[in-house]
């Protein structure tokens, strides 16, 4: 059994406003990831500080957070670029 909804079609109004909620959501996910790196860091600082890694293991993993960062990072402006992009051709369409 399939169940059909017609919707109607976005008002532009309504796109521009949903570009504004990926940008803010995106914003969003970016604050977390650094807070996330700032964590990461602290753990690591701290770790070391109670002799739980050697100082080896701690510049390793502070070397690592950044990589792990960039590509976070990214990923998340591919994924809010290619929303926003899709809002913005079917605007285009209109």
């Amino acid at each position: 059994m399939v169940i059909r909804i017609p919707l109607p079609p976005l008002t532009e109004e309504r796109r521009r406003s949903l570009v504004k909620v990926v940008k803010n959501e995106a914003e969003n996910g970016r604050v977390a990831i650094r807070n996330i790196r700032r964590d990461a860091n602290t753990e690591i600082k701290d770790a070391l500080k109670e002799k739980l890694i050697s100082e080896d293991e701690a510049r390793g993993a502070e070397e690592k957070i950044p990589k792990n960062d960039r590509s976070v990072h990214q990923r998340s402006r591919e994924v809010a670029r290619r929303k926003r992009s899709r809002f913005i051709v079917d605007v285009r369409r209109t």
